[in-house]
């Protein structure tokens, strides 16, 4: 069975990588919306997967206080903070904490994002 978990969060960038006349090599911000992914079996002696307070605790700890309304590229190994490296950077930082992580989900607005799975 997988559970999954959705966060929502602000934060500034700034693409340094791209080219002078690129809009995202400014300052700017967004309103990211993540999406935590667990699988496993229900477990007999509470009914749950995982807990969904759980699932709270360590994203909050691990993820949200670091990067929400902070400017992304002054955060330690996100220099160049694309969509794509923040989606890695967050499955690094709950593969160890989060037992059954199976995907990271991770979009600017509707219809854009990333999808990681760890590979």
């Amino acid at each position: 069975m997988i559970v999954y978990r959705t966060f929502r969060f602000h934060a500034a960038r700034h693409l340094p990588k791209l080219s002078d006349d690129h809009i995202c090599k400014q300052t700017h911000g967004h309103t990211f919306n993540l999406t935590i992914y667990v699988e496993g079996k229900i477990k007999d002696n509470n009914g749950f997967v995982i807990d969904f307070f759980d699932i709270d605790k360590i994203v909050k700890k691990s993820i949200l206080n670091i990067i929400d309304h902070k400017l992304l590229n002054d955060i330690h190994n996100l220099s160049n903070p694309t969509s794509e490296y923040l989606c890695k950077w967050i499955w690094d930082k709950l593969q160890n904490q989060l037992p059954g992580l199976i995907k990271v989900k991770l979009s600017e607005d509707h219809g854009t994002g990333i999808i990681y799975k760890g590979e």
